[in-house]
């Protein structure tokens, strides 16, 4: 077994390579950028080292600086995690070359599947069958357009380098191929620093199953059953699950040959994906499955797999890099239950899901029991969520007999999360477990978008959530102070507090209360309060399965803001680059159309006119960084 490890990464992964490190008594290195000083992953390695500067570029992507702290720990191996150089053959390449032990696939395995229409081609020498698409070398624009018009609409163009959603787009119509081709080139240069894509069939009722394999240096690979991550928004996985529902044995051996056969053709070791397509408008059938890509890595969803089959796949990783055989024969591999995970990301999802930043002054996550459950994160209560990095805040993960059971009980857990200031997918997540197609595993990677605001957007607060709201300002209103004096703007007022007596009937008590910008008359009543109210500044906050709401006592003056409500004022809503500007000054707009393009946190935002009008002011300059909050454009209606 190796002696010591430096973990390439951050996060809730570093920390998950730390933990099973530990256990088998691996001497554990962290490296840290400026934000990650004093991070969890920092504080739980044996020893750490100070790598850069915050951006990733100079840091956590700068491969000569983590295989020299690596010789300045004495650390014998290094372990990429996932993101970051995890698939960067020139850097595995670079970490045997400097004598230390790469836990990981050979940098060849890795060249071979890191691009994706190479990729395709090999797998269809080996016999894989692949989606039908375009893999030419010609990237001209007309080359590209004619392709597609060839394929049929819909159709996707998909960037040739890296993954995770990034410089994919789905083309709905000819006349937007254009844009959707630029736009797509844009991000996977930024995000992969290689432009190039291909095109494929959009599957129309497209279910994402991917299968678990692990190679080692011995000649054996086997599969570790498959994984489903149908549940998606904007081509990011939102909730994993391990077996994939509706999947019948013979569709699940056809599948995971296939899946061992691809590994095979790169001579693989240690652990990879591969990521498979199906087309579900019949239920799951092999003859309509198709490879999509490999990814040379441990995947962030690894958990619902060790889940089901009771292993430990950093371990595995440790083992084979060790020079080990595989622990288990295929032969010996069960599946064992059902395993659901969920993503809870730092994003906005009335926003558009746009990333959010800040400090987490509350943060409460599902209290789950360990023999059945884990809870994989990086952050706690008091720290910062960074513009630099993934937003992701924690994966939860819940294993039970049956997926119906591990839903509900996720489900029912879910009614204790309360993150606060920072904007979450929470309650988004809550909606999505109570959905009822997925309930039943009707899902498909369309299933977010299809339901629109009905997942997407909070709900209006339920009564009893604003009962709950009006309890907790009303004790906060007749509470003292910290030296025992009630301060004069609490005191009972008729804008606050409304009081009707009558003879031979109760007092009647109202709140008024302010949400967003709705003035809100609410019946004080005894009653049990629902989520976790939590005081915040001079409001209250409500939470509701993993929904936050915010409410503040109407006093009758104009909220800060408010007059500057439909505007047309148009904010940056997160610091980011303006990388497209598609509007000019006194050029007219209509509802949907796009303004401007910003590039954040390696993803392409775009923003777009809230109304029919003509553009009034215009701030925003392509290739100019801006911070949250500033307009960038202002429209007049007409």
């Amino acid at each position: 077994m190796l002696k010591s490890v430096l973990i390439a990464n951050r996060g809730e992964i570093a920390r998950r390579v730390i933990r099973t490190a530990k256990r088998l008594g691996v001497r554990t290195v962290a490296v840290y950028s400026d934000a990650d000083a004093k991070a969890l992953h920092v504080r739980e390695a044996d020893e750490a080292v100070h790598i850069g500067a915050s951006p990733a570029k100079e840091s956590y992507l700068r491969g000569e600086k983590i295989i020299a702290a690596a010789k300045q720990a004495g650390a014998e191996s290094i372990h990429p995690g996932y993101g970051f150089l995890s698939e960067n053959a020139d850097f595995a390449q670079a970490v045997i070359d400097a004598g230390l032990i790469w836990i990981g696939p050979a940098p060849a395995s890795i060249r071979a599947m890191g691009l994706k229409d190479a990729a395709k081609k090999l797998m269809a020498q080996a016999g894989v069958p692949v989606t039908p698409g375009y893999l030419g070398e010609d990237q001209s624009e007309a080359r590209l357009q004619s392709e597609a018009d060839a394929i049929g609409y819909p159709v996707l163009i998909k960037a040739v380098a890296g993954g995770g959603g990034k410089g994919m787009r789905k083309v709905e119509k000819k006349v937007e191929f254009k844009a959707a081709l630029a736009s797509a080139k844009r991000e996977a240069a930024a995000a992969f620093g290689d432009d190039r894509v291909l095109l494929e069939m959009y599957v129309q009722r497209p279910r994402h199953i991917e299968v678990q394999v692990f190679g080692d240096s011995h000649g054996n690979v086997v599969h570790l059953f498959e994984r489903d991550c149908s549940l998606q928004r904007r081509h990011q996985k939102v909730i994993e699950e391990a077996p994939a529902p509706g999947m019948d044995e013979a569709t699940r051996a056809s599948l995971c040959a296939a899946a061992v056969k691809a590994a095979r053709a790169v001579n693989y070791v240690n652990a990879g994906t591969i990521e498979f397509i199906a087309d579900a408008s019949e239920g799951l059938r092999a003859d309509r499955i198709w490879f999509m890509e490999m990814n040379t890595r441990l995947q962030v969803e690894h958990p619902v797999t060790e889940e089901i089959t009771g292993q430990d796949l950093v371990e595995w990783q440790l083992r084979v890099a060790s020079g080990e055989r595989l622990p288990l024969r295929q032969e010996e591999l069960r599946i064992n239950g059902h395993a659901i995970e969920v993503r809870v990301y730092a994003e906005n999802p009335d926003a558009g899901f746009l990333p959010s930043i800040g400090r987490l002054d509350d943060l409460r996550l599902p209290d789950l029991p360990e023999d059945r459950s884990r809870i994989d994160s990086a952050v706690e209560r008091g720290d910062e969520i960074s513009p630099h990095y993934d937003p992701m805040i924690a994966k939860v993960i819940m294993h039970a007999a049956a997926r119906s059971a591990a839903i509900a009980k996720l489900a029912e857990e879910w009614k204790h999360v309360s993150i606060w200031p920072v904007k979450t997918n929470a309650g988004f997540i809550g909606r999505c477990l109570s959905d009822t197609d997925f309930l039943v595993g009707n899902v498909d990677t369309g299933l977010i978008a299809n339901r629109g605001d009905a997942l997407s957007k909070a709900p209006e607060p339920s009564a009893q959530v604003l009962a709950t709201a009006a309890r907790a300002l009303a004790r906060r209103q007749v509470a003292p102070g910290p030296y025992g004096v009630r301060p004069p703007h609490v005191m009972a007022s008729p804008w606050v507090r409304l009081e009707g007596f009558r003879i031979n009937a109760p007092d009647a008590c109202t709140m008024l209360l302010r949400y967003k910008d709705q003035h809100l008359a609410v019946q004080l009543g005894h009653g049990r309060d629902v989520g976790w109210p939590k005081a915040n500044g001079a409001g209250i906050v409500v939470f509701d399965r993993g929904e936050a709401y915010e409410f503040t006592l109407d006093t009758g003056e104009r909220a800060e803001g408010e007059a500057a409500a439909g505007d047309g004022a148009i904010l940056s809503p997160m610091p980011g680059k303006i990388v497209a500007v598609h509007v000019k000054l006194n050029g007219k707009v209509k509802k949907g159309d796009a303004l401007l393009v910003l590039e954040a946190m390696k993803m392409e935002h775009t923003l777009v006119a809230p109304f029919d009008g003509k553009v009034a002011e215009l701030k925003a300059k392509a290739g100019e960084q801006v911070s949250e909050g500033v307009v960038l454009v202002k429209l007049e209606a007409g």
